[in-house]
């Protein structure tokens, strides 16, 4: 197991950990997470420790990919575990968050889909042979989430403050441009299954 592909398994650790501080109900075994009150601002330190865990884990997620590809070390393994580990990282947080109020609904449920169909699109091209390179729309909607989510772990933090939900128009923007980069994978995919077709 190489450099990378540990940071992909300390990634997908490190998701665990995160989505058991925000679900586990401490209470019943006596643990209170303290609360601060910041400018008006309720503040439950189990979102700031996940969120700092948050941001660690994304960083991982550069990292593993810069490394796998500067040093020739991109494998299978490396690849089925990294595709795991994003789905892990992103995707019950998303459901998390939704469930307790902190974005809408429709997000985890717009973003769940579309990873399905995109990694069934993915994989009949890969079955016939092709390799799929990530699309620019894809990579700003995975920016957009990734800054939106940390800021919705720190409660929007400073521009709550001034009122202005920064975390909540991210996370939507990143949830529409993966809508749009669905689109452009489903045209992408009919363009090469159709050129397939016609040899």
């Amino acid at each position: 197991m190489n450099t990378p592909t540990k940071l992909t398994v300390l990634r997908l650790i490190l998701s665990i950990v995160m989505i058991i501080i925000l679900i586990f109900p401490f209470y019943s075994v006596g643990i209170n997470w303290p609360k601060y009150m910041v400018s008006g601002i309720k503040i439950d330190l189990r979102y700031i420790v996940a969120g700092v865990i948050f941001i660690i884990a994304s960083l991982t997620d550069f990292l593993d990919g810069y490394l796998a590809r500067k040093n020739n070390q991109v494998t299978d393994l490396g690849k089925m575990l990294d595709a795991i580990a994003d789905k892990v990282l992103v995707n019950p947080i998303l459901i998390i968050l939704a469930c307790q109020g902190f974005i809408p609904v429709v997000v985890p449920v717009v973003i769940i889909i579309r990873d399905i169909i995109v990694d069934a699109v993915k994989m009949e091209i890969g079955n016939r042979g092709h390799v799929v390179a990530a699309i620019n729309s894809g990579k700003l909607k995975t920016a957009a989430m990734m800054v939106g989510l940390t800021l919705t772990f720190f409660y929007n933090l400073p521009f709550e403050l001034i009122n202005v939900r920064v975390s909540l128009i991210l996370v939507l923007f990143a949830t529409v441009m993966a809508l749009i980069s669905m689109f452009e994978y489903i045209a992408l995919g009919k363009r090469m299954i159709f050129a397939d077709a016609k040899k």
